[in-house]
């Protein structure tokens, strides 16, 4: 990107030594560090309009009020939801997925059946684990070849009346591999009446979304992996459903009336909203979308595959190097390994010692890890502000790593 040096100086953060060596940030798979725009929005609110939202005639809460109904709005054209309303504000992917899987603890029957991936995180297992014990719903789990792509064949045959719920992220968080997701919610369509949940976590920050195009009926992702606050994030139901299904929380904010004898829900999207939202981050989750947006998400798509292609085509050099995925499409993030070093976490710690931040580990996604018997990888990470210089940076950094751990 012709601006990239205008970019980084809007990252205070990245303006800093580590280690006594410059900050080479790629943990972004993680959490992305926040612009100078969207800080400053948290500021504002906590010290120009901090009030609760929904509730009060006076004009800060009137104000709050009508700054974080913005941002929803942001976010609906940002996904190209066809209502503002089928937007839900929320603490992140994780919640997002939960909030689904409890309210379909009354539709979800003994023998029905839920399909997810073996490229799964953790938060897009767990929950429908708990909820196949909670009903006696079979989980079934489509897998992976060596390169880490998805097997759909099996789909032709799996699906059925009782199959209810399928469950997949478009981008891996552990490998950065971009699922076919397209295919998917095809396939589902046309042999199932199942409802389809996206976890959108790695693909917002890095994708063109439009929900409507995708035609899936639930997309959930974070906004601090998109230059947003932590405990920020979206669920976009389509109406009819979000209509039909029971909310996760109870409390303030999403009742219509109640009494001893009998609560009624709000309308949507409040019957999902129960309680005092994240106002401030929530209205900076709008400013992270204006971010986004001024850079045009051709821009950052185009610089994000060259640093991809770049850092696959440079790790690639290294005699014993292993990518995960190699041969698969990616996006966001490269995940590989040193061959001949036992814990990926010794190399990470070399690393970090000059400054490099990668996340080493299972990335919460063990079942991967366990598909290639291995305990954990080396991932780095991508967003907007970083460079091919960086990683140039890294490849050698590998390549100390290799010799002191040797």
């Amino acid at each position: 990107m012709t601006n990239l040096l205008n970019i980084r100086q809007q990252f205070p953060i990245l303006d800093q030594k580590v280690n006594g060596k410059p900050l080479i940030y790629l943990d972004n798979a993680a959490t992305t560090q926040k612009p100078l725009s969207v800080l400053e929005v948290c500021h504002k609110y906590y010290t120009e309009i901090n009030a609760n939202v929904h509730r009060g005639i006076h004009t800060l809460s009137q104000i709050a009020t009508e700054e974080m109904e913005l941002s929803r709005r942001k976010i609906q054209k940002f996904i190209n939801a066809r209502h503002d309303y089928e937007v839900i504000f929320t603490k992140g992917t994780t919640e997002g997925i939960n909030l689904v899987a409890y309210a379909l603890s009354s539709i979800i029957k003994e023998g029905d059946e839920i399909i997810i991936s073996h490229l799964e995180h953790h938060s897009n297992i767990v929950p429908w684990q708990m909820l196949c014990e909670r009903t006696g719903a079979v989980l079934r789990v489509i897998p992976i070849d060596e390169q880490g792509i998805l097997q759909l064949d099996v789909l032709d045959k799996w699906f059925s009346e009782k199959t209810k719920l399928v469950s997949v992220n478009q981008v891996s968080n552990a490998l950065g591999i971009v699922n076919p997701i397209n295919e998917i919610i095809a396939k589902t369509r046309a042999l199932s009446s199942a409802w389809v949940l996206i976890d959108g976590a790695q693909s917002a920050p890095h994708f063109d979304i439009d929900v409507q195009k995708m035609d899936c009926d639930f997309f959930v992702f974070s906004g601090h992996k998109m230059y947003s606050p932590m405990g920020t994030g979206i669920l976009y139901g389509k109406e009819n459903i979000l209509e039909k299904i029971n909310p996760f929380h109870g409390g303030g904010e999403m009742i219509a009336t109640c009494s001893f004898e009998k609560t009624t829900y709000a309308g949507l999207p409040f019957k999902f909203e129960a309680g005092t939202p994240n106002v401030g981050g929530n209205i900076a989750l709008g400013a992270a979308v204006d971010f986004i947006n001024a850079l045009g998400k051709n821009s950052i798509k185009k610089h994000e595959t060259e640093l991809i292609n770049y850092t696959i085509a440079q790790l690639s050099a290294i005699d014993g190097i292993r990518i995960y995925g190699e041969k698969a499409p990616h996006s966001g993030a490269v995940s590989f390994n040193l061959e001949g070093v036992g814990i990926a976490s010794d190399a990470g710690m070399i690393l970090d010692k000059l400054g490099i931040a990668v996340r080493t580990g299972h990335h919460c996604a063990q079942p991967i890890m366990d598909f290639f018997n291995i305990a954990g990888t080396i991932r780095a990470s991508f967003a907007v502000y970083n460079t091919l210089d960086e990683i140039d940076i890294l490849a050698e950094g590998i390549r100390k790593a290799q010799k002191m751990l040797a």
